[in-house]
């Protein structure tokens, strides 16, 4: 039997998940306390040709965000978002979206995150395009309810 990291284990329960796969995100990086997470730009996630739909931006950010708040959590914990504002700053629009995530500050029963989008073109230039604030709730899941 093999064990996994924390990050082993936030990045298999992340692409696990059906709108993780319908996104198709990916990790680019994943360390405690921080994630990278890559989604391309589908037509069918588009408000108008090439630029999503701010829903799209949201799922990205709140991905990033609280998987970021997951890579510290103890062995036998989950988490899940309780709270999110997004913040559009620029239209998403390019080849993909790369979302930063990042814990701002970790406690035992809620995580602050938050994640910072940007839209990346054919030639792999970055423009801020949105920024997210979270909160994660952390979950015992071994714990009987």
């Amino acid at each position: 039997m093999t064990t996994m990291t924390m990050p082993e284990q936030v990045r298999h329960a992340v692409l696990a998940m059906p709108m993780a796969k319908t996104l198709q995100l990916a990790f680019r990086r994943i360390e405690p306390g921080e994630t990278e997470i890559e989604m391309p730009v589908l037509d069918a996630f588009c408000f108008r040709p090439g630029q999503l739909q701010a829903t799209a931006v949201f799922a990205v950010a709140d991905f990033a965000a609280v998987s970021a708040a997951g890579t510290l959590l103890p062995p036998g914990w989950i988490n899940a978002t309780i709270d999110g504002t997004l913040k559009l700053l620029a239209p998403a629009r390019g080849r993909h979206l790369l979302a930063r995530g990042r814990v701002v500050d970790a406690s035992r029963l809620l995580t602050i995150c938050s994640a910072e989008v940007f839209a990346v073109d054919e030639e792999g230039k970055e423009q801020l395009c949105a920024t997210l604030l979270g909160t994660a709730r952390n979950i015992d899941a071994s714990a009987k309810h």
